[in-house]
This record gives structure tokens, sequence and C-alpha cells, in this order.
């Protein structure tokens, strides 16, 4: 229904429907019901609330009734019965419609903004309709977990509930991509991506979040998007454990991975002494890395490894005489934490480098 005029014309031919069909006591013809159906389309499409409309529906039935003998009740109901339910199922139909055309046109802005593929002019204009403003920076944060969720997931939906009760309706994106859990806030609120990675962990089981920097315009959104990304990929390759992970905080490992040779090179030299060990070079390995991991404190990573702080020492003693290094010793500490943090991004000593 366009307008007024169609909706008055509409509520007159249903009435004079009723009136014929309960003086003849026939049922309603297939075109009858098709056209019903077609004004729920309509009415749908300008916008009408379908309880609005069946309170009309109702409200002309009610002034005819008096028109009607005794004996054409029952009938009149049944007739409204169907006649109702078929301007329902239209109405119900053009919102399924609308709703998968909503979507699609989500999702293809939620691909063309993560992976920067569309005009940035006209990626702006859509941005507004979904709560984005490119005029601000933005941040963004990644969930994942071990199960893929989608945007009908029970955790995506906890999630959304969340963020809505605590934060309203701010200019929050909140989506998913690739089995993963993703929001997008403004980057002068740091206060919602927190609060996202929270309730994400939790929905998610102990799931692990990814927060990008903030950055400004839609290509912004990309970079902190792949930010968020390479600091999950890094926990994953290093045994990072942590629930949140900030790209802030990790920029010392793409700085330090850019050159893979002098990496490389870097593992032979300071480590490579270690394989000459009883046992292979892993345990001194591990060794090393829980004694980096928790602050250079032998009682906590003995504990860690589920040693003795004896033989923990014996193992610290046995690295510094393979190696020549000695990792209590500030001056050679750093080489040898720089060399366990590229054996871990480069996969040694499982993998030759």
């Amino acid at each position: 229904m366009a307008g007024a005029g169609a909706d008055e014309a509409h509520l007159e031919e249903y009435a004079r429907i009723l009136a014929e069909v309960c003086a003849t006591g026939r049922r309603l013809t297939r075109d009858e019901l098709e056209s019903l159906r077609a004004q729920g389309e309509r009415a749908a499409e300008a916008g009408h609330g379908l309880r609005a409309l069946v309170r009309r529906h109702l409200s002309v039935t009610r002034e005819l009734w008096p028109t009607l003998p005794a004996t054409g009740t029952d009938r009149l109901l049944a007739v409204v019965e169907h006649a109702v339910d078929a301007f329902a199922e239209g109405h119900e139909r053009a919102q399924k419609l609308a709703m998968r055309q909503e979507e699609a046109a989500r999702r293809e802005f939620i691909d063309d903004l993560l992976y920067g593929r569309s005009d940035l002019g006209r990626l702006s204009e859509r941005a507004e309709r979904f709560g984005l403003l490119f005029s601000r920076a933005h941040a963004v944060a990644v969930a994942v977990g071990e199960r893929a969720v989608d945007d009908t997931h029970p955790a995506t939906r906890q999630v959304e509930r969340a963020l809505v009760a605590r934060f309203g309706e701010r200019r929050i994106l909140l989506t998913t991509k690739d089995g993963r859990l993703i929001c997008v806030a403004p980057g002068d609120e740091s206060e919602v991506l927190a609060y996202f990675a929270r309730q994400a962990h939790a929905c998610l089981d102990g799931g692990q979040v990814g927060i990008g920097r903030a950055h400004p315009g839609a290509g912004g959104v990309v970079h902190s998007y792949e930010e968020a990304l390479n600091a999950l990929h890094l926990a994953e390759r290093l045994g990072l454990h942590e629930p949140v992970l900030h790209a802030a905080d990790l920029l010392v490992y793409p700085v330090l991975a850019r050159d893979r040779q002098a990496m490389a090179d870097l593992v032979r030299h300071a480590l490579g002494p270690l394989e000459a060990a009883r046992g292979g070079a892993r345990p001194l390995l591990d060794t090393l890395t829980a004694y980096f991991d928790s602050g250079c404190v032998s009682a906590e990573a003995a504990r860690r490894l589920s040693l003795s702080v004896r033989a923990f020492t014996y193992r610290l003693d046995r690295i510094h005489k393979l190696t020549g290094s000695d990792p209590s010793d500030p001056v050679h500490r750093y080489t040898l934490q720089t060399a366990v943090i590229g054996a871990r991004l480069l996969g040694w000593p499982e993998s030759d480098v």
C-alpha cells in the first residue's frame, strides 16, 4: 500500500469480500487469497507494521458485523481467519525477502570493508548505513574459539545482546568472518573492545581475542583488522595463551621476523649448540622459554616445568656450557631471548633454519 488511498481501497475491497462471502456461503477464491497476499507484501514494502494492519482489518470486521444475519457469524469468523492469514502471509514473505536482501548487502559491505576491495568513496557512503563514520579512527577486535561461529551462532547473539545492553546504540559493528567474531568500534572508545573481548572470551568457552590499533579512514579498518589477525597468528606460533592480545604489545615480533635470514643465522649461532645435548635441543629450549617467560625467576620457571629448582639450575648451567652464553648475565640474556623468540617464530628445532 503506497499511500492512504491504496490503504482505504484495500479495506473497502476487504469489506466487500466479507459481505459477499457471508451472503453466498462460498469460500474465498484463489485469486482473492492471492490478492490479499499481494496487498500484505505491498504493505510491508511501504513500512507498515503487521500489528496495526491486523487491527484495522478487525476494525472493519467489527463495523460490518451488525449488518449480517445471525446465521452468518460463524461463516464471517472463518472468512476473517482465512483473509487475515493470507494478508499476514504476504506481509511476512515481503519481510523475509527484505531481511535476506539487507543481510546480503551487509555481508557484501563487510567483505569489501575488511578486504579493502571497494572504492573508498562508495564504501564511506555505505558505511554510515551500518553505523560507521570514516571521519573517525576505528579499531578492530577479532575473537576465535575452538569452533567456528557465524551470524546465527548463539555466542554471536549473546555478545551482541551484551554490547547493546552496555553501550546502547553506539556506532559499533559486530559481525563474523571466516568463523571468527569481529567487532569494529571507534578508536577513542577502547572500553568497547575491552568489553567485547571479555564477553567473547566467555561466550566462546575460553576463546582468544586479538585487538588491532586504531587507524583513520576506511583503510584504517582493514589495517586494524589485519593487525588483530596477525596478533592471533603470532599467539598460535609462539604458544601465547593470554585471552586478550593487543597488536601494540606485539610489534617487536613482526620486526624480528622481517629479516628471516638474519633471524635464522641468530638461531643457528646462539642456540645451535643445544642440539649436542642428550635428548636434543628441545628440553633446553623449553627451559630458556620458561625462564624468560617467568621474568628470569628460576623458582617460577622450575614450577612451570614441574622441575626442582636444583634440576632447573643444572639445565641453565648446561646451556651456558654448550652455548657459551649465560642466561643470567644481562649482556648475554638479550641475545639468547631474541634467539628463543626467533626459534619459536621459525619452528626450530623441529624445522630446519
